[in-house]
């Protein structure tokens, strides 16, 4: 059975309530991400085009990968994740099982082999002056936001080009986890029927990817202000196109990164920088007519038409160490 954009519409609705809602507040609030980084990590990506997606094992977010772990656990033989099970029990008989032993299959794969990237939501409120907390998170002595067009990454579509999925991430306690995985089950029971025209595989393939963005996307709700979004890749089990590996050094430690290009392909449109970046925020810095002036060069090299209309230095009053 082929989907059509309304078969994944449903779907979304039923398996993936919480990023239905993220992508209309996205939309509604200008349909906008945006990338905090430092001057020098920003000048790579502008100058090679590219966007690198680092391993979650070497990074942070790879404690941050075990609490969805955490989360997923606690529900699962609780009562919404019994209720949840017989709910895909009643569209496909011992669907639930098969579906645990794929994901506990795949375990391994998700843990060592999804590379991420992370963005935020960004807000019209902030197109002045950024985000107080990202600045002082990740701007280091110069930082920078890119501000990125959002359509690439929520575009719908039933042939993904680069097989590089985004997902918003929520933030949730073990408790609240629960809460989200029996609003599943229940909005399940209310759509039987249609689930089980869908097919059996079908099914299984969502719930199975339902569950792999629940672990990757979820984080401690003391992050919240974050918004953040992931790109996420898992090359072993969605072989990537046009991307490639290559060993990078990060913060003095060598380590395998997929390198994204930034351009166009056929049925994937607005990747290639000048429709991609919508502007970019200088973060308070001590120099910050130079690193506007470095910025404006850059753009002007990479063909962004009208670039010096999108640079604007934040007037921000953050104290640089």
């Amino acid at each position: 059975m082929s989907l059509s954009l309304e078969d994944l519409d449903r779907i979304t609705h039923i398996f993936f309530p919480y990023t239905e809602q993220k992508t209309r507040e996205v939309t509604s609030s200008g349909g906008r991400f945006v990338y905090y980084t430092t001057a020098e990590t920003a000048t790579s990506i502008l100058r090679n085009k590219q966007f690198w997606m680092r391993n979650t094992a070497a990074m942070n977010d790879y404690l941050e990968v075990e609490h969805g772990f955490e989360c997923l656990n606690k529900s699962y033989d609780a009562s919404p994740g019994i209720a949840f099970n017989a709910a895909l029990n009643t569209c496909f008989p011992g669907l639930a099982d098969e579906i645990k032993d794929f994901f506990n299959g795949w375990l391994p794969s998700i843990r060592r082999d999804t590379y991420i990237t992370c963005m935020s939501e960004h807000l019209r409120a902030e197109d002045q002056h950024g985000r107080l907390s990202m600045w002082r998170a990740y701007g280091e002595r110069t930082g920078v936001a890119l501000v990125l067009n959002a359509a690439v990454m929520i575009r719908k579509s039933t042939e993904p080009v680069l097989n590089i999925f985004s997902s918003p991430v929520d933030y949730l306690n073990p408790e609240d986890f629960a809460v989200k995985v029996e609003k599943i089950a229940n909005n399940i029971v209310a759509e039987v029927d249609y689930i089980k025209s869908l097919g059996r595989e079908i099914v299984k393939q969502t719930v199975f990817q339902m569950l792999r963005f629940a672990v990757l996307c979820t984080k401690h709700p003391g992050f919240h202000e974050e918004k953040e979004w992931r790109v996420i890749a898992s090359p072993v089990m969605h072989p990537v196109q046009h991307a490639n590996f290559a060993v990078e050094v990060i913060r003095g430690t060598p380590q395998e990164v997929l390198r994204v290009d930034l351009k166009n392909h056929p049925g994937l449109e607005g990747l290639a920088l000048p429709e991609l970046l919508d502007r970019i925020i200088i973060g308070p810095c001590q120099f910050p007519d130079m690193v506007r002036a470095a910025f404006l060069r850059l753009l002007q090299e990479v063909g962004v038409p009208e670039a010096g209309k999108k640079i604007i230095i934040s007037d921000i009053p953050l104290r640089q160490p």
